[in-house]
């Protein structure tokens, strides 16, 4: 009789699948340890689906993802020289009910001299409308390498790196979305990777409940200042109509703010997504109250995650005024 060597990835399976009463949660390191194991590619298709699926029955803990994001962000093949970026923001749910807004959100802070980095990764989820073709209907170029998005930052403060073309595996963890019917913990920590390590990270989730994992995760991971909210379609992005609870690390310490409604009715979803309407509305051509008032609100919580301002006035005030005296005349939004 020929006994099976137990493959080492089955610990982690067995930890979690191990029934009511004798399954947990992983600890950090063993997180840690199954994520290298994954990026790696050291494990079994079959492994990996069902790890995928015991984590998403119970969902991550912030000790669990802060070890995946370890071991992810280790898996990163960066350049030697640090890129400076000032905010990292990520965007991988799509849009299905309004436009992207926050697009032009990022712009008005690299007009100013913000300089965002932006990950992402599109079309896993049949009905939404993702960040990277809205900006190249803008005309605004797509980077292929870490190299490619620092002579983007320092040209023009913004660059948009798809997941693809930096951490191949988590990308097509992701596209199993339509195979698998459901998230997995990938969705949440890519959220988290900042792979360029920003002073600053500001993130959207969909479900209420992912705001604290995200705040404690970032916290745990050493990220001293970073933001998390309750975004349109998961994105990072704020609507204006209802209020927002927002989920901050501020210099190493947990805050929350609530920031609130800016109307007293909601508006009615678009009828269809035409990317042809930032460009409309960002040079005046179109005026749309729920458009200037999220491209607004979402900026006032990106500058009061980068300390610009004190106060959610203040925020308001200078959204307002890059918003107001931003260059409607350009042949494109970012040059």
């Amino acid at each position: 009789m020929v006994l099976l060597k137990v493959h080492p990835f089955a610990e982690f399976i067995k930890i979690l699948g191990k029934g009511k009463r004798g399954s947990r949660s992983l600890t950090q390191d063993e997180a840690y340890r199954s994520m290298q194991m994954i990026v790696n590619r050291q494990l079994e298709p079959e492994q990996l689906g069902a790890f995928l699926m015991l984590m998403r029955v119970k969902e991550e803990t912030c000790e669990e993802l802060a070890g995946f994001v370890q071991a992810a962000r280790e898996s990163l093949n960066l350049p030697k020289t640090r890129i400076d970026v000032d905010l990292d923001w990520s965007s991988y749910a799509g849009k299905r009910r309004h436009l992207p807004w926050f697009i032009l959100s990022i712009l008005l802070l690299a007009e100013n001299g913000v300089k965002v980095f932006m990950h992402g990764a599109g079309g896993h989820t049949e009905g939404r409308i993702y960040t990277e073709e809205v900006l190249k209907v803008l005309g605004i170029e797509i980077a292929t390498s870490f190299e490619n998005a620092a002579e983007q930052l320092e040209a023009l403060s913004f660059s948009y790196l798809p997941l693809r073309y930096f951490c191949p595996v988590l990308y097509e963890i992701i596209e199993l979305r339509s195979l698998m019917g459901l998230r997995s913990p990938v969705h949440t920590l890519v959220r988290l990777l900042n792979p360029l390590n920003a002073t600053y990270t500001i993130q959207g989730i969909f479900h209420p409940s992912y705001r604290d994992a995200h705040q404690q995760a970032a916290l745990l991971v050493g990220q001293q200042n970073m933001t998390v909210l309750k975004g349109d379609g998961g994105e990072t992005e704020r609507n204006p109509d209802v209020e927002c609870l927002v989920k901050m690390v501020v210099n190493g310490q947990l805050k929350d703010e609530l920031w609130p409604a800016l109307f007293s009715r909601r508006h009615l979803k678009a009828d269809y997504l035409n990317p042809n309407e930032l460009i409309k509305i960002w040079q005046g051509a179109e005026e749309n109250e729920f458009a200037q008032a999220t491209v607004i609100s979402t900026l006032a919580i990106a500058l009061k995650t980068l300390g610009k301002v004190n106060t959610q006035q203040q925020a308001h005030q200078l959204a307002t005024e890059y918003w107001l005296t931003r260059n409607k005349n350009k042949n494109k939004l970012l040059n």
